[in-house]
């Protein structure tokens, strides 16, 4: 052991460049970079690559601490209520609002997902697990539904889902308010249908 070093000393650096592999990885990716390499997420964090996997078994373990991190940074708004007994305009609306405060957080990190999630049962887990959740959440904003053909749940799903959101901003260029706007009145004439 070196001198002057403690195994607590160890141990507290050990966390610490656990830490900073985990920022630097958070880091890239929310910059755009949607598939940064072990070097990268190294040379970012100040460590070695041996480092990055000396905390961490491969780069889909890391992914896994990434989805998780991103989970938690989430709850807070994943847990907003929305008023069960507004008006189903009222109650679309706050949905739709929900969903864009989500996809506005998540955008790099789901798009890097995307990215890399044909090769990755880490990405591939936590993609069904969103997938899910935004069909759940709708149900519950608008039980309503449950009325309705099955096809209109399919079609609301789709519209309001991440990747026609990042269409929108993304291809189409639009800010997040005519984004929000569109999904809205897309979604709206989907409910006026028959």
């Amino acid at each position: 052991m070196k001198e002057g070093v403690s195994p607590d000393g160890r141990v507290q650096r050990g966390a610490r460049n656990r830490q900073r592999i985990l920022d630097s990885l958070f880091e890239l990716v929310g910059e755009g970079n949607p598939r940064p390499t072990a070097e990268q997420v190294a040379e970012r964090a100040g460590v070695g690559t041996r480092t990055v996997f000396r905390h961490f078994a491969d780069m889909e373990s890391l992914l896994g601490e990434l989805n998780g991190r991103i989970t938690r940074e989430l709850e807070p708004l994943l847990s907003q209520p929305i008023d069960p007994v507004a008006d189903v305009v009222s109650r679309l609306r706050a949905e739709l609002d929900w969903r864009c405060a989500v996809f506005e957080r998540i955008a790099p990190y789901k798009r890097a997902g995307n990215v890399n999630r044909w090769r990755s049962p880490t990405l591939q887990q936590a993609h069904a697990g969103m997938v899910r959740l935004f069909r759940s959440h709708l149900i519950a904003t608008l039980p309503e539904l449950d009325e309705r053909p099955a096809e209109l749940v399919d079609a609301l799903e789709l519209v309001l889902s991440f990747e026609a959101w990042d269409r929108l901003r993304g291809d189409q260029r639009l800010g997040r308010d005519r984004t929000r706007n569109v999904l809205e009145r897309t979604a709206r004439a989907l409910l006026d249908a028959r």
